[in-house]
């Protein structure tokens, strides 16, 4: 089928090439001309600007932004919004958060627009292993788009999860998990690192993959890393967040629902980014004067 495609990233570009490479027309549109010359080679239609890309399509159209979130996604649906006509659709990709997503669908509605929220999961390994797809929508809307989320997803890789909404929640929800997960293999593996038995953790994470309990993806990567540089030497340790982590457990305080795992992974990332922490100060501050023990100038 035809897709309008915005958003020619480290994830958006190879999923165009994706598209492109199992039969899909994609026209494509980036601010950046390297990005853009990419689609063009691997397969992509150009349009010569986000105004000029709806009249490169056949109605009725379907759009596809995979841009950051915040307000580079609400400014590029809003010129969509002007620029399509009733009867199109428009597929959110990347990390918004749901509530942006119920909104937008409201606001879309009134201009006959239909508006689909795909969470998508994968990486820059997506290309070749295809994306995990949580969709949410109208079941009309999500049907029209089937034959594209079957090409980027793996075998059996995309769901409609229910509603407008529906399919950032959920994905929002796995990136807590992922959270924890993380969090988890950082700190048996900083355990490990310490030990007085020298273990190679490379060869441990590749040897957890064989059918143990903790195997994932996420160990796989892991060994990956740990085989490049088994020390991590050459990293900083300071860990960034994109934002789902924060929403999923002001979900978790809003619904009463515990998650301590993941916020406290939460909060293990936050601490990664202090340096000189004044609580730490403080804390060897008190530790003098109720002990009188020794402290660090």
């Amino acid at each position: 089928m035809e897709l309008g495609f915005v958003g020619l990233g480290r994830m958006g570009g190879s999923m165009v090439t994706r598209l492109a490479r199992g039969g899909h027309r994609v026209v494509a549109w980036d601010p950046s001309a390297d990005a853009t010359a990419r689609a063009r080679d691997n397969g992509a239609d150009l349009a010569a600007s986000l105004a000029e890309l709806p009249k490169t399509l056949k109605p009725p159209r379907a759009v596809w932004v995979m841009v950051p979130a915040g307000e580079p996604t609400e400014s590029t649906i809003r010129a969509l919004s002007g620029v399509l006509e009733r009867g199109d659709t428009i597929v959110d990709g990347g990390n918004t958060k749901w509530k942006d997503d119920i909104r937008r669908g409201k606001e879309l509605a009134t201009r006959g627009l239909s508006y689909v929220d795909a969470g998508t999961s994968g990486g820059i390994w997506g290309l070749q292993n295809g994306y995990c797809l949580m969709v949410g929508g109208d079941k009309a809307a999500v049907d029209r788009l089937a034959a594209v989320f079957t090409t980027l997803a793996p075998p059996d890789g995309w769901l409609h999860v229910g509603g407008i909404g529906a399919g950032h929640y959920v994905k929002m929800i796995h990136n807590g998990i992922e959270y924890a997960m993380m969090q988890g293999y950082a700190e048996g593996f900083e355990l490990m690192s310490a030990s007085e038995y020298g273990l190679d953790l490379p060869k441990i994470a590749r040897l957890w993959n064989q059918g143990s309990v903790v195997r994932s993806w996420l160990l796989e990567l892991a060994a990956a890393a740990l085989a490049a540089d088994p020390k991590l030497d050459d990293l900083k340790p300071y860990v960034e967040d994109s934002g789902e982590g924060r929403w999923t457990v002001e979900d978790a305080v809003d619904k009463s629902v515990p998650a301590p795992t993941i916020t406290a992974a939460l909060f293990a990332r936050f601490r990664s980014r202090r340096d000189n922490s004044f609580a730490d100060r403080l804390l060897a501050a008190l530790r003098n004067q109720f002990g009188g023990h020794a402290v660090r100038r």
